[in-house]
């Protein structure tokens, strides 16, 4: 979102006029920014064979992951409806990985049916899938290094209280179980959540694996998920993906010549391809001072975008309709019937009712943890592409809170007991 003259603009869309067009709230999304994300990811692993899969819980709109195919990626699923939504997006079975965790072991037959690349995170799920598979079926193991990434405790998954993947200490029972059933391993894979910052800590997880790979004599690939960490506010530290392109890939090529195979690298980057390509606009409803603070109330919450309450995310926030004017100190705040709110003490351009209000760093688990807690209807989705924009989902109306609901005649049970 660029400010020239005095309007705000995403591609050479003006931001006031999507919010004329299509309503407030509003989801908004720049597909050049996915675009130019993917590009980074490209060229500072260029020397090695690396392959992106687009973590598509952070933002599963189909037109959106119909874009990522065509900008050449993979996709990274953790249910088995996030599988269908891939397939029907067309993405090729072998292209998706799936990486359950706490789910039914049918649920895993059926992702096995499908085709997808296999991730398993569990040693009782492993047992039963070399019980029915044995070597038929490849599949990939998912370990946990016990690594602390940074980051928010709730965002963080490789620590040794973490519920996901299998604990490098259990790697001895590990290969006893894949020994026992005769089972395929392609491939390695670690996650350590969100906000790495470091290089030099994300090497110590990739030394990790390529520890335990010799282990493994029929890998084709080494899954080192995502977590890259990228910027909320101005001077945000991110991960220089620069510096750790050049490190892993080092690291990665002399471990393929120890492994004597030139296996692929795979990363799984949900927040780093579309945090910043989004923003939520929002419309203020009423400005309401206290004896303490100065509230801006505005027609959105935390059924819209619940980071900030669930995991005090920071996400700016700007006044687009007034740019240019003395800056104020506000709590912004939603409507729902709950603390709700986007952000404490920000200092906003002065912000009168009905101006709009863009929350950016809304492309990544925005929509897709969105709800309609206080029968509260979800927004409208607008992709700009290509410097025009695409409404890709309509905004939610009350049929839509009500269609699935069954309505009971009460009167009418009790007069046909009645009757009986």
């Amino acid at each position: 979102m660029q400010l020239i003259d005095n309007r705000y603009y995403i591609q050479n869309v003006d931001v006031l006029s999507l919010c004329e067009q299509f309503g407030t709230p509003l989801y908004v999304y720049d597909a050049e920014k996915m675009q130019s994300q993917v590009e980074t990811l490209q060229n500072a692993f260029a020397s090695v064979k690396m392959k992106i899969k687009y973590a598509c819980k952070a933002l599963n709109n189909i037109s959106v992951l119909k874009l990522f195919k065509h900008y050449g990626t993979g996709l990274d699923t953790v249910s088995i409806q996030e599988v269908h939504l891939g397939l029907k997006a067309g993405f090729e079975p072998q292209e998706i990985i799936f990486t359950p965790n706490c789910v039914s072991f049918e649920e895993i037959q059926e992702a096995v049916s499908l085709g997808v690349v296999i991730n398993i995170d569990n040693i009782s799920i492993l047992e039963q899938f070399g019980h029915i598979y044995g070597s038929s079926v490849p599949c990939c193991i998912r370990f946990n290094p016990h690594i602390l990434a940074g980051g928010n405790h709730k965002i963080s998954t490789g620590h040794i209280d973490s519920k996901f993947g299998i604990s490098v200490l259990q790697s001895r029972h590990l290969l006893r179980v894949i020994k026992t059933y005769n089972i395929r391993v392609t491939g390695l894979h670690m996650h350590t959540g969100s906000d790495i910052v470091d290089a030099d800590v994300f090497l110590q997880g990739a030394n990790i694996l390529f520890d335990l790979a010799p282990d493994f004599p029929d890998l084709e690939f080494m899954d080192f998920g995502s977590g890259f960490k990228v910027a909320y506010k101005e001077g945000d530290i991110t991960t220089d993906i620069e510096d750790l392109g050049k490190k892993l890939s080092t690291a990665f090529q002399k471990f393929c010549r120890n492994y004597g195979k030139e296996l692929e690298l795979w990363f799984e980057p949900g927040k780093f391809l579309v945090s910043e390509a989004g923003v939520l606009l929002v419309k203020t409803n009423v400005i309401k001072t206290t004896p303490a603070t100065v509230f801006v109330g505005v027609n959105s919450g935390l059924n819209h975008l619940i980071r900030p309450m669930m995991y005090d995310a920071y996400h700016e926030i700007v006044n687009v309709s007034n740019p240019f004017a003395p800056q104020r100190v506000y709590t912004v705040v939603g409507y729902i019937c709950e603390t709700d709110t986007f952000g404490w003490d920000r200092k906003l351009n002065e912000v009168r009712e009905n101006d709009i209000l863009a929350i950016k760093n809304a492309g990544a688990y925005g929509f897709t943890m969105s709800s309609q807690y206080n029968a509260r209807t979800r927004p409208a989705e607008v992709l700009i592409f290509e410097g025009e924009p695409y409404l890709i989902r309509k905004a939610e109306t009350l049929d839509d809170i009500l269609k699935n609901q069954v309505e009971i005649n009460f009167e009418q049970i009790v007069q046909n007991l009645q009757e009986i």
